[in-house]
């Protein structure tokens, strides 16, 4: 069932901010919002994960594995965008652009996926999910302050990304980080699959108004394609989705057997299923599929998380990130419209940041969370 387009955020510029719709006092839930942001970048050291480098570069740490990943710093810039830090977002763009973004050959234009805190690259690939979050941190970066100066040319830097990540490989030289003919995300430029978590419907829509002219139209069917492909990704029953699948939407099991289940990737679709409808409202299937998985997760407490199959058999192995797993299913309350949503609303505020060595990966789902709850998760035109 279809749901009028007009009522989503982009159209009506009206965000819904839950935690005020549940009860919650709106200057507790923008000191919330600060605090969190301070803890994350300037806090002690079991809780930030931002650090300078030098005067005009700065990074966000995966304190799990004690590098830099494109997936961080990206995040961390769509991060700063919207809480109009432009200070610490150039510093991370710098920090990208300068150790992290192949200036030539096959992954011209692509940045190398990790590296170490002083800039030197441990792997020379990308991983396509730190592009497109790129992209439209700059794009929003651009709507939002201007452009400047190169590399502060926010809007031509982010169109060059998107060039590349379609048009690669064109030349006879690389591949391109969406599949041409089904017009998906893959795992990485050289693979035939893709990872469900990489699907951000709601961006290409982005993108289709703000790349190049001429790649437009490709956006246009990739947002289309993106939302038909989570819908045979996400199990029917459970809603949970894999870490990989193929571009038929079925687990990835040829030469990945662990990543067909449900475990750190796949948290992150709940989310993005949920500001997908909360910014274009496309489909009320994405109300459908956060039942599920709150439905799924309801009888759990984050201590019992664990990997699963799609269709919901627990293994004996822990969730290595079960705070993010809690905020994914909680920001699922922008879209849930099932007897779940509030209580998952509660938990997560009532939850704090992660402290200790895996906190990274759960402190920035945490944060997007926080974010989109709130209403403040936004399209800056």
């Amino acid at each position: 069932m279809s749901t009028t387009r007009t009522e989503g955020a982009f159209y009506s510029g009206q965000y819904r901010n839950v935690f005020t719709e549940y009860g919650y006092n709106e200057k507790d839930v923008l000191e919330r919002l600060e605090s969190t942001w301070n803890e994350m970048f300037y806090g002690d050291e079991e809780t930030r994960i931002y650090h300078s480098l030098d005067e005009d570069k700065s990074y966000l740490l995966d304190t799990g594995n004690l590098d830099v990943r494109t997936e961080g710093i990206s995040y961390g810039m769509m991060i700063c965008v919207q809480l109009d830090k432009k200070r610490e977002f150039d510093r991370l763009w710098t920090f990208a652009k300068q150790f992290m973004q192949h200036q030539a050959g096959k992954y011209k234009d692509y940045f190398a996926w990790h590296c170490k805190p002083d800039g030197s690259r441990i792997s020379q690939g990308p991983a396509p999910d730190g592009e497109e979050f790129f992209a439209l941190a700059l794009f929003f970066a651009s709507n939002r302050w201007g452009d400047g100066p190169a590399p502060y040319d926010y809007s031509e830097q982010a169109r060059m990304i998107l060039r590349a990540c379609i048009h690669q490989g064109e030349n006879g030289i690389g591949d391109p980080m969406w599949d041409p003919s089904t017009k998906l995300i893959k795992f990485i430029p050289e693979t035939p699959f893709s990872d469900p978590s990489y699907h951000l419907p709601h961006f290409y829509e982005l993108f289709a108004l703000w790349a190049d002219k001429q790649d437009r139209p490709f956006w246009e069917e990739a947002a289309v394609a993106s939302r038909a492909y989570l819908k045979k990704a996400c199990h029917p029953i459970t809603g949970l989705a894999p870490e990989y699948a193929n571009y038929d939407g079925s687990p990835r099991t040829e030469s990945h057997e662990a990543y067909q289940h449900f475990f750190s990737d796949s948290y992150r679709v709940a989310a993005n299923v949920a500001v997908d409808y909360e910014w274009f409202r496309v489909d009320e299937w994405a109300c459908e599929q956060s039942n599920r998985i709150q439905a799924f997760f309801s009888g759990i407490a984050p201590e019992g998380y664990r990997r699963y199959t799609v269709d919901g058999r627990p293994f004996e192995e822990y969730s290595l990130h079960p705070v993010g797993l809690l905020a994914t299913n909680a920001a699922a309350s922008l879209a849930a419209t099932g007897p779940n949503a509030k209580k998952f609303v509660d938990d997560f505020w009532n939850t704090p940041l992660r402290t200790g060595e895996r906190r990274y990966y759960d402190n920035c789902l945490y944060m997007f969370s926080l974010l989109a709850l709130s209403g403040n998760y936004r399209i800056w035109k």
